[in-house]
C-alpha cells in the first residue's frame, strides 16, 4: 500500500505493507499513477519516500510472486517485473526532485526504489543490498543500471555479484547515499532537503535535473553542452526568471509561480 500526504510543496510518500514493506504489483502501479498525478500538479516541487515503521524502508518484492509452477505463473512474473520498471523509471524521470528517507532495511526492490531517487538519506541502522542472485534472480527494477552510475562498476559488482550487504557508513563512503542521520531522523532530514528545493526556481530545477540525467542517458558531451546553453535561454520565456533576478537585486525572497 502506498500512502501520501502533501505538505506545502512537498509530497510525503510512505510504503506501508507490513511486516517488511514489500512491493506488490498493486503498490507499484499506485506509485506510477501517483507520479503522473504529481507531475501534473505544478505546486509540487519535491517528493520524499520512506517506509512505515522503524525497521524496513522496503524489503523489495514478495518472492512468493516469483515461484513458477505453471506457464501462468511465468506470465504473472513478467507483468510484476514490468511494473517495477515502469514505476521506478517514471519516478527517476519525474519533473520534481525525489528524496529517499531510508529508515531501515532497503533490500532488492527496496534499494532499487531508493536508487531511482535523486538523493538518499539513510539512518545509522540502515542496511542495503541487492541479493537477487542468491535466489536465482537479478535486480530488474533498474538496479543493474543505476547502481554502477552511483558507486562505480567495482562496488556495483561487489554488491550485486557477491551479495554483499552494506551498512549506512559504507553506503556514505562509496556514494550510495548522500547523508547519514540518527535513527528516526531520516524523514525530517529529507523534508529539510525538500524545503531547500522549494526555495529555488522550480523551472530551473526541472531543467537542471534533465540536463544532469543527459550523461546517464548517453547524450554525447558536446550535445549536452549545447543543450545546456539552450535551456539557459529557454528560462527567459518564464516569469520566474525575471522574478528571481529582481528578487536578488531587491534583496528579498523570490515569489516563485512555477511559470
Amino acid at each position: 500500500m502506498i500512502k501520501h500526504v502533501i505538505e506545502n510543496h512537498t509530497c510525503i510518500i510512505t510504503i506501508d505493507n507490513p511486516p517488511a514493506n514489500t512491493w506488490t504489483p498493486e503498490s507499484l502501479h499506485a506509485l506510477t499513477a501517483l507520479t503522473h498525478e504529481l507531475e501534473a500538479n505544478r505546486h509540487i516541487y519535491a517528493a520524499v519516500i520512506t517506509g512505515a515503521g522503524e525497521k524496513f524502508f522496503s524489503a523489495g518484492a514478495d518472492l512468493k510472486r516469483f515461484k513458477i509452477d505453471n506457464p501462468a505463473d511465468k506470465s504473472n512474473a513478467r507483468a510484476f517485473i514490468a511494473a517495477f520498471g515502469e514505476a521506478f523509471e517514471a519516478w527517476m524521470n519525474a519533473r520534481f526532485v525525489t528524496i529517499a528517507a531510508v529508515n531501515g532495511y532497503a533490500m532488492g526492490g527496496g534499494l532499487e526504489c531508493a536508487l531511482s531517487c535523486d538523493m538518499r538519506i539513510a539512518e545509522t541502522h540502515a542496511q542495503m543490498a541487492l541479493p537477487e542472485a542468491g535466489v536465482g534472480l537479478l535486480p530488474a527494477g533498474c538496479g543493474t543500471q543505476n547502481l554502477p552510475w552511483l558507486v562505480g562498476e567495482g562496488w556495483a559488482k561487489r554488491i550485486i555479484l557477491t551479495g554483499e550487504r552494506v551498512n549506512a557508513e559504507t553506503a556514505l563512503r562509496i556514494g550510495l547515499v548522500e547523508e547519514v542521520v540518527e535513527k528516526g531522523k531520516s524523514l525530517d532530514a529529507a523534508k529539510t532537503m525538500a524545503e531547500r528545493v522549494a526555495g529555488l526556481s522550480p523551472k530551473s530545477v526541472e531543467f537542471c535535473k534533465s540536463l544532469i540525467h543527459n550523461a546517464r542517458n548517453g547524450v554525447p558531451r558536446r550535445a549536452g553542452l549545447a543543450l545546456e546553453r539552450e535551456r539557459f535561454m529557454d528560462l527567459f520565456d518564464f516569469a520566474d526568471q525575471a522574478e528571481g533576478v529582481s528578487a536578488f537585486l531587491e534583496k528579498r525572497k523570490p515569489n516563485w509561480r512555477n511559470g
